[in-house]
């Protein structure tokens, strides 16, 4: 595993986890979270195996470990269903249980209890009753697990956090759904209950892959993404950064500070992307990362507590500009901000987002309004018209980004003089635009037409309208169902004329 850094196999419930391994949930990983939906599906997907003519086996998706000596796994993904799939064992434990207590074939129905158990659960110590779980769960959830669901004590329902109720709930509705599963059919109870663990452990089956650190998890996290398996870059880096401040020993009050503002973070964003905002943010103070290596980035940068709050406290520092920028309809900016980053938001561009951040810390209100104007102007002569490659725009936009970061740029007219090289002068912008197509089918492309219709009208009678408003029908203008040949070409030259002048 050195060598390759990861391996991927297929494993049963039982292959994964009745034997002597360990798994562990990362102390800062999300709480539990399924609810009645997801445990809904789980047991319908059991009991599909488990009828006659059913499936032979049921395909649980991946499960993401790390490892450094293959005896002892963290769960980098896949730990809300390693839960939910032990609280259902448990939740058969505490039928057997019962059966034990009826004194219904007590001594074969203790020998099944301890045997399920000491293979699935772990070993409990008999005179302390302390648990040596093969699960052991994030430090929110783990007390809760570990004393109260693991010995099948009375669950306690006050003073828990959401998710440890959650626990219990989960619990107590699979031990309704084993009970019933037990009433509708005949024949000995225990020896049912016993043959539901062993169909539940040999019928579901993972896709496991194993990383040795949290670049390589990473990497891989990157390759599911890319294939549509959903795991969370922001879970992922809150662990990392988490566990720098736990290795250097530092004090629950930091933990509980860096957890508090990161959700306060994650909260704002809300259906902003969390790894957008993180490059955007690292990108308008460091040279330029791709989305691929940031983690590798930051892992390398940030090594210790202070490293660990000072990007805390430059994501804190850029977070309004960034919600502005993507939602500039609810900004505080002025009326003329809004606009150029309205005009943005329509064209669909974001490269020029770092080099925001960056004036944003570092120019006064009127020159920052100045370069959001100006990349207005870049934005539609070298995307919306010229559709030129973004790679060497986004580089050059960085590299400003850097500079205003270092001090070296404190005012508009020197970064405006280094992003020459993506401004698309008037003659080629011109001719580009004579020739320029847009389909006015797509509701992107409606807006953007209707911007510069009423950029020319701005331009031609110096009245402004606001193109964003549904009052305007560029249907009467150019409609979609046209005949050949009816835009002449003549008004599309004298259009690119205007516009040039009008930007």
């Amino acid at each position: 595993m050195a060598a390759t850094n990861f391996k991927t196999e297929n494993n049963t419930f039982r292959k994964l986890i009745g034997n002597g391994l360990t798994y562990r949930i990362p102390r800062f990983q999300r709480d539990y979270s399924w609810s009645h939906d997801e445990w809904e599906d789980l047991w319908a997907d059991i009991l599909a195996t488990l009828k006659e003519g059913g499936e032979q086996s049921h395909y649980m998706g991946y499960l993401v470990l790390q490892s450094a000596d293959d005896k002892t796994f963290d769960v980098i993904d896949g730990q809300q269903r390693l839960t939910t799939l032990s609280l259902i064992v448990l939740a058969v434990l505490k039928n057997i249980q019962r059966l034990v207590d009826a004194k219904n074939e007590a001594e074969p129905n203790t020998q099944r209890l301890n045997q399920i158990r000491q293979t699935y659960v772990g070993y409990l110590d008999p005179v302390t009753l302390i648990a040596r779980p093969k699960l052991t769960l994030n430090r929110n959830n783990n007390n809760y697990y570990q004393t109260y669901l693991v010995p099948l004590e009375r669950l306690p329902q006050r003073g828990f956090r959401a998710s440890e109720h959650l626990l219990r709930k989960a619990f107590e509705w699979f031990d309704k759904r084993v009970a019933d599963y037990l009433k509708a059919s005949t024949g000995d109870e225990g020896k049912r209950l016993a043959q539901l663990i062993e169909d539940v452990s040999d019928r579901l089956f993972f896709t496991v892959i194993t990383v040795t650190d949290e670049l390589n998890a990473y990497k891989v996290f990157e390759t599911l993404n890319a294939r549509g398996v959903r795991l969370s870059a922001t879970d992922l880096l809150k662990n990392y950064l988490f566990s720098v401040l736990d290795r250097g020993g530092e004090t629950d009050h930091e933990l509980r500070n860096l957890e508090d503002r990161w959700e306060a973070i994650v909260g704002r964003l809300q259906s902003e992307n969390f790894p957008d905002f993180l490059r955007v943010h690292w990108n308008s103070r460091h040279s330029f990362a791709r989305q691929a290596d940031l983690f590798k980035t930051i892992r390398t940068r940030v090594t210790n507590r202070e490293g660990v709050f000072q990007l805390l406290r430059g994501m804190e520092e850029d977070l309004d500009t960034y919600l502005a920028l993507s939602s500039p309809e609810v900004s505080e900016w002025s009326q003329d901000d809004k606009q150029h980053a309205s005009v943005l938001k329509t064209f669909r561009v974001r490269q020029p987002f770092p080099l925001l951040l960056a004036a944003r810390r570092a120019f006064d209100a009127a020159d920052f309004t100045g370069l959001l104007r100006a990349i207005v102007v870049i934005s539609l002569r070298y995307n919306v018209i010229g559709a030129y490659s973004t790679a060497e725009q986004e580089r050059t936009y960085n590299a400003v980004a850097e500079r205003i970061a270092k001090g070296e740029f404190s005012q508009l007219s020197p970064a405006l003089l280094a992003m020459r090289n993506v401004y698309v002068e008037d003659r080629t912008f011109r001719a580009v635009f004579a020739e320029k197509t847009i389909r006015t089918t797509d509701s992107r492309n409606n807006r953007v037409a209707r911007f510069i219709l009423c950029a020319i009208e701005k331009h031609l009678s110096g009245q402004e309208h606001a193109f964003i408003s549904d009052a305007f029908n560029i249907e009467h203008v150019l409609p979609q169902n046209a005949p050949d040949g009816w835009a002449d070409s003549a008004v599309r030259r004298r259009t690119a004329w205007c516009i040039g002048w009008a930007t």
